[in-house]
């Protein structure tokens, strides 16, 4: 007791991170546009999903999920129109831990698409989860934009 009345505010902060962590865990559950990799790649493989990377070019030349489309989010809104002929498929957005692919998901909401999914903690926990990763150049950079 001693300890706690002397160090009241790392038990404070301790009560409130296990708080913060739990809400989290209670938000992310509740999100069913949250996938995680095995998700992710379920939703590949049984719904012909189309994965697309928002990262900037280096992060994605350094390594990328296999068949990912290259559109950084800097060039959403102008490259929307690529994106039209897959709008009856799910589409699973990509960064590196899951930031800008849940800003790129709002955006394609405001122009109409649905099947819109967020892979949870990005290339990153792909990785981690021993998922597959290509490192080979972009693919993308020779096309027109």
């Amino acid at each position: 007791m001693e300890f706690l009345q002397q160090n009241w505010h790392w038990a404070a902060l301790a009560a409130f991170s296990g708080t913060w962590l739990l809400i989290e865990a209670v938000r992310a559950k509740a999100d069913k546009s949250l996938l995680s990799p095995i998700e992710a790649t379920l939703l590949i493989n049984r719904e012909d999903a189309v994965v697309i990377d928002v990262r900037e070019d280096g992060e994605y030349n350094k390594g990328h999920i296999p068949n990912a489309r290259h559109i950084p989010l800097k060039d959403l809104e102008r490259r929307k129109g690529e994106l039209d002929k897959l709008r009856d498929r799910p589409l699973i957005l990509c960064c590196a831990s899951g930031a800008r692919s849940a800003g790129a998901i709002a955006a394609l909401k405001k122009s109409g698409f649905e099947k819109l999914f967020n892979l949870r903690g990005g290339l990153y926990e792909w990785e981690k989860a021993g998922q597959p990763v290509d490192r080979g150049r972009n693919k993308d950079k020779g096309k027109k934009k």
